[in-house]
């Protein structure tokens, strides 16, 4: 029987939040806590089905699962390790035919920052683990280095943005693994990696410079012999480590001459489109000051600057503040405030106090004090309505946001939750008795990753600059360690 060990680490990290992200900012699984996530829609849940069907002997360490903060405490990339390297160990001296690494490709941490890479080398280095297939499956916002392609066999990065295909992406890795197992055939893997940053807004895949990415690369794996497949990687723009930013490889059994061929042509549609990859902005006062009620579904009014997936708080005012500034009426927004929440624990449903909501950024102008209805309360807990929401790679399909409150304020509904969640499925709206359907106008806190929750049902959509760390004017970020020149930092000749 065919046996594979996996682990993984999964972590986005912000290097310009100011915070470090120790332990609490992980969700540990290890042993058979990995294995029982089959169904869950995950990216492990992808893996563990074609193992599954190919009948492999699932050998599980540990996985140490995050969002996206702030720089990861070394200490915690170290522990990981510590786990992981005697469970190897021990499955290498019982037989082993493979490893799978399930990673999100963006980490950084305080001593590291490419942990990936570091990890993958330290596995190569493990005595009986040089020359097993290594298959990898990362997130479409991965920091990809050459170090990455040199060590793996080959990484599956997700295509689409929102993440609708992590469960697909581990599927395609693995049964790139099992081809491997099945022909002897060790393929190579090539990295080619850009000087151009885009924002997360710039990175969608329904339109834009992605879109033509995404379909020259499936072109190419048809049409050049042996290519097994191509990744377009948009890159995390928030972590300043070298190789951020837009990066492509090439998975072949074929030429290697043609495969790199291949990959300059995707670095040149690139070029061709950087400027497409930093879509402008609306004036948010212009916004709001311009919204009548009565279409047909609500306005979303979509702040990245306070990108929850990026790794900002989730809790900036601006929208909040525009909302009371022109009296809007039917509006919803969603906040991340565990202080409001615990508050209202003091109350009863249908009575009100007057309480600070959120504004805990340095950047923001701070908290909103409002008097507030208490609609109702929960533990925050709820099943995913989309299983294939861009939630459900990394966390399933059971998400749990802490203890959360409804409130109003004249005309505006706030969701309140202890923890920071990304506005990409409506269940989290509609599981604390609110149809998102019926709101007239949405404060979104977020870039691309809830257009396939909420475009759906939207009557227009306006991507606003407000204040906040994801902001998608990257020329003002302080970047130190960033490879230069590149663009959009720096005037380049085509």
């Amino acid at each position: 029987m065919v046996r594979v060990f996996v682990a993984g680490i999964f972590h986005e990290t912000h290097s310009f939040s100011g915070d470090t992200t120790g332990f609490e900012g992980f969700v540990i699984h290890r042993g058979a806590q990995i294995t029982a996530r089959r169904g869950d829609a995950s990216q492990m849940d992808g893996f563990l089905s074609v193992a599954e069907r190919e009948g492999w002997e699932v050998v599980p360490a540990v996985t140490y699962t995050g969002g996206a903060s702030g720089t990861v405490d070394h200490v915690v990339f170290e522990t990981f390790w510590s786990e992981v390297k005697p469970l190897l160990e021990q499955a290498l001296a019982q037989g082993l035919d493979a490893i799978h690494l399930s990673l999100h490709g963006a980490m950084v941490t305080s001593e590291c920052d490419d942990p990936e890479g570091e990890l993958m080398a330290r596995v190569r280095n493990m005595p009986g683990a040089e020359g097993l297939p290594l298959y990898c499956v990362g997130d479409l916002h991965a920091t990809l280095t050459p170090r990455m392609g040199a060590l793996s066999d080959a990484m599956i990065f997700y295509r689409e943005c929102p993440h609708t295909d992590a469960f697909d992406s581990a599927v395609l890795a693995s049964e790139l693994l099992t081809r491997r197992l099945k022909t002897g055939v060790r393929p190579r893997h090539l990295v080619l990696v850009t000087p151009i940053v885009w924002p997360p807004t710039g990175t969608g895949t329904k339109d834009g410079p992605m879109r033509a990415l995404e379909d020259a690369a499936r072109r190419l794996e048809r049409e050049v012999p042996g290519m097994l497949a191509m990744n377009i990687v948009g890159g995390y723009a928030f972590s300043d480590v070298p190789h951020a930013g837009v990066a492509f490889s090439a998975i072949t059994e074929g030429s290697e001459a043609e495969a790199q061929e291949a990959l300059r042509e995707l670095a040149q549609i690139a070029w061709d489109m950087r400027h497409d990859g930093i879509p402008p902005q609306h004036d948010l006062d212009a916004v709001v000051k311009a919204f009548r009620p009565g279409g047909k579904g609500p306005v979303l009014v979509v702040e990245p600057a306070d990108n929850v997936g990026g790794g900002a708080p989730g809790d900036a005012t601006d929208v909040l503040r525009a909302f009371l500034k022109y009296d809007v009426q039917g509006a919803g927004v969603a906040m991340a405030d565990a202080d409001a929440v615990a508050a209202l624990q003091r109350i009863t449903i249908g009575q009100k106090m007057t309480l600070p909501i959120g504004g805990s950024h340095p950047l923001d102008p701070g908290p909103v004090t409002l008097e507030v209805e208490l609609i109702s309360r929960s533990d925050g807990t709820f099943e995913l309505e989309d299983h294939n929401s861009h939630l459900v790679g990394s966390l399933g399909k059971i998400i749990h946001m802490g203890p959360s409150a409804v409130v109003r304020h004249r005309g505006i509904t706030i969701l309140l939750s202890s923890a920071k969640l990304c506005p990409f499925d409506l269940g989290q709206w509609r599981s604390q008795g609110v149809s998102p359907e019926e709101l007239s106008i949405v404060g979104i806190k977020a870039a691309v990753g809830h257009r396939a929750a909420w475009e759906p049902i939207a009557s227009a959509s306006f991507t606003v600059n407000t204040s906040g760390p994801c902001t998608s004017d990257i020329t003002r970020l302080p970047y130190k360690k960033l490879r230069r020149p590149g663009f959009p930092l720096d005037s380049l000749e085509a």
